[in-house]
């Protein structure tokens, strides 16, 4: 018998049991499917992750003020007001890996444009937060210098605000009050989306660091100077972790901490968080993926059974065959044919439902859909391969039958 007269025959003995061919391919089917589904939205959980990420800006760490103790108390980050855009620019200015900072204040306010309302996250900047944040104005400019400096009374809005204040209309040029106080929207800044955190990046104001701190956020009564936090953007090619050390030191020194004494701030390095939260992804998607796999070996006994059955079903056409001339190898080799093929077959199907599901789920979440090849190929042949190995017992117990008492099985 040929490989050809081998499939044929495979083939004709599938056709001619329909139900129980799909019944025994629906374990793999659903295998693959989970396969190729949880890669696809474990790649587009950790894409989103990393995209959440970089929204915020690259090689970027931030310092927080705070992390004090009072009477044995400890208080935690941003109970006091340790940081000052004096500290920013000294970071700037002594600490060569560091490309560029950024000090902020940041609140909540109600702003009022013509006759709509709408309350957002109010952030006082200077130049260094475009930079350190990498976002552009879209539509209008960014601040000036003397802007800056002098406190102008100039506004750069996000885009949820700009539609929720504004609508269709162009609000450059338009007047903005926040907390009762006038400003003029200059420009939009370009869409940023959601941070890791949830938060909605483009429901946001940006006004002149010393503009927000005089009439909008408030100074703070014990340091006129303080901030929020600061933003450190650190350059291409340094390395995190040292600038990290070499901001400590350098604030230590400053805010004159003796050696047995805490750190007044603490540091972030958004870095960390990122390969944190993509390993939380990356654990998740293999955890699934195992699943995915109990579910394939499942099949693949179910396919065993199946062909066990099949084997004693047909032990009078196994006899004949062989009493016609087929050699053990021929018949071991078709029933191991049709063990693969009702593998391969459910395989395939398992493919288009894991790509639909993977597509339905990945767009309810929002994530984007990343299908790997590599996984849809793996996924097809793995589902082959356990076709072969759980056909491996039946065929060869077909092979082995003795043709006599084959032909006497009635």
């Amino acid at each position: 018998m040929t490989l050809v007269d081998a499939v044929l025959s495979a083939l004709d003995a599938l056709r001619l049991h329909k139900l129980r061919s799909a019944l025994t391919m629906l374990g793999i089917v659903i295998g693959v499917g989970a396969v190729i589904a949880m890669i696809a939205v474990g790649g587009g959980a950790r894409e989103m992750v990393v995209q959440q990420i970089r929204s915020l800006g690259a090689n970027l760490l931030v310092v927080i003020p705070g992390n004090v103790t009072q009477s044995g108390v400890r208080l935690g980050t941003g109970a006091a007001a340790t940081l000052t855009d004096e500290d920013a620019a000294a970071i700037a200015r002594e600490i060569p890996s560091v490309q560029v900072t950024a000090p902020f204040m940041r609140g909540g306010a109600q702003l009022i444009a013509g006759g709509q309302n709408w309350a957002s996250l109010i952030y006082g900047v200077d130049l260094g937060w475009f930079e350190a944040r990498e976002w552009e104005v879209v539509q209008g400019r960014p601040f000036e210098p003397d802007e800056i400096a002098r406190g102008a009374q100039v506004a750069l809005i996000g885009e949820t605000v700009a539609k929720n204040l504004f609508a269709d209309t162009d609000p450059v040029q338009q007047s903005l009050r926040v907390r009762n106080v006038p400003f003029t929207v200059i420009g939009v800044m370009a869409k940023k989306g959601q941070s890791s955190f949830g938060q909605d990046q483009d429901d946001v104001v940006l006004l002149p660091l010393s503009a927000a701190r005089a009439r909008v956020l408030g100074r703070n009564m014990a340091n006129a100077r303080a901030v929020g936090a600061i933003y450190v953007k650190v350059r291409d090619g340094e390395s995190l972790q040292q600038a990290e050390e070499d901001v400590k030191a350098l604030l230590r020194q400053r805010h004159r901490l003796q050696s047995h004494q805490e750190d007044d701030f603490s540091i972030r390095n958004l870095a960390e968080i990122a390969a944190t939260r993509e390993a939380s992804a990356r654990t998740l998607a293999l955890l699934l993926a195992a699943v995915a796999g109990v579910s394939l070996a499942v099949g693949g006994i179910g396919i065993m059974n199946i062909m066990l059955v099949s084997v004693t079903e047909r032990t009078r056409e196994i006899g004949l065959r062989v009493a016609v001339g087929a050699r053990p190898r021929d018949i071991r080799r078709q029933f191991l044919i049709e063990a693969a093929g009702l593998a391969a077959i459910g395989g395939a199907v398992g493919v288009a439902g894991g790509v639909a599901a993977a597509y339905f789920i990945a767009n309810a979440a929002g994530w984007p859909l990343l299908i790997q090849t590599e996984a849809i190929v793996l996924a097809v042949a793995f589902s082959g391969l356990v076709g072969v190995f759980f056909g491996w017992y039946p065929a060869l117990r077909a092979s082995r039958l003795d043709p006599i008492e084959a032909l006497r099985h009635t």
